[in-house]
């Protein structure tokens, strides 16, 4: 047991709740931050989350506190798992009493606006000064399914492989399975993209479109994902992995995601700021889907299903047209004309 070993979950979502139900599980001390005082004291004594993972008990070991000094003294190890367009002033609160023995882990999903900078890069902009390493842990993963122990394949990435390896050995389980990468520009664009195509794939299902439809957009949502990733430096391969494809699939698929029951109720004609103002928990999605547009139009890309969406979420274009403009587009090669075939080595 590694009881005496104590790790912090920043935020008490349904997420960031599941991570501390299997950290704690791991045999860790866990402390698991909450904004609001009254869900901290309701978490200590009901030993449930009722509003996010309700009918689920937590270990002994989780201590809920919305005191930032209490929550990370002498961790080990820092979760952050709060939405992605309040993480830079989360952070700020905790700057104060962060030491560089802490190791770093984003596991929210997002890109911020304006600066389109990801979860590691606000991290570590805003502890600069010290020399903490600092990564990403993404894939497919319901909150519901971890907390109730379901098999579950993540990855975590750092630029040294060497921290990716020991968070990978604290956090691995027979029923959490995770592999490292050293791409964490790749696992993090693949996480905040995929929840901008679940609510497109959504509309999809909400139009009754039928499975030809989602399967062909999936498969253009994923060469559109790759696009977008190559050009700012990441790996495309990462992209073919648990934190690109099989974070779509799942998202875009299951009847647990948040963002394609957006998109679902947007495809059968619902208002969405109607279908907001009845959400608990955060559609990350919709936000993304205004940070990523302005990345893809700094860099020059030509990605028409993000341009699409937007126009839906932004600027109140109907979910049908949409689809019939992205349908009657030029029609073109399916691989770019200049696109090489890779090249494998014998052996």
């Amino acid at each position: 047991m590694r009881t005496s070993q104590k790790i912090a979950v920043i935020g008490a979502g349904a997420w960031g709740t599941a991570l501390a139900i299997h950290t704690a599980r791991q045999g860790f001390s866990v402390r698991l931050w909450a904004r609001r005082p009254e869900l901290a004291e309701t978490l200590n004594l009901e030993r449930e989350n009722e509003s996010f993972l309700p009918g689920l008990t937590l270990p002994p070991s989780i201590v809920a506190t919305c005191d930032h000094e209490e929550a990370v003294k002498e961790a080990r190890l820092v979760i952050w798992v709060v939405p992605s367009h309040v993480l830079r002033s989360v952070v700020r609160g905790f700057r104060p009493y962060l030491t560089s023995k802490t190791i770093l882990v984003s596991a929210a999903k997002g890109i911020e606006d304006d600066s389109f900078a990801t979860m590691t890069e606000i991290l570590t902009e805003e502890t600069l000064g010290l020399t903490m390493p600092v990564g990403a842990l993404s894939g497919p993963s319901f909150a519901r399914e971890v907390a109730e122990g379901l098999p579950t394949a993540v990855t975590v990435a750092f630029e040294d492989l060497q921290v990716a390896a020991q968070v990978q050995t604290w956090l691995s389980a027979p029923v959490f399975r995770i592999y490292t990468s050293g791409d964490v520009k790749g696992v993090e664009l693949g996480g905040a993209m995929k929840n901008v195509y679940a609510i497109a794939a959504g509309i999809c299902d909400g139009l009754c479109l039928g499975l030809n439809a989602r399967a062909a957009f999936l498969t253009r949502a994923l060469a559109e994902m790759t696009r977008l990733a190559v050009s700012v430096g990441a790996n495309p391969l990462t992209i073919s992995g648990l934190s690109g494809l099989g974070d779509l699939l799942l998202t875009a698929t299951g009847d647990l995601s948040r963002n394609r029951r957006v998109g679902l109720r947007l495809g059968s004609g619902e208002n969405l700021t109607d279908i907001l103002a009845g959400q608990r928990e955060v559609a990350e999605g919709v936000k993304n889907t205004k940070s990523l547009w302005g990345l893809v139009q700094a860099n020059g890309l030509n990605l028409p299903t993000i341009r699409e969406i937007y126009r839906v979420l932004y600027e109140g274009k109907a979910p049908r047209q949409g689809l019939v403009d992205l349908l009657t587009r030029r029609l073109k090669p399916e691989l770019a004309p200049d696109l090489k075939p890779p090249e494998f080595s014998e052996g």
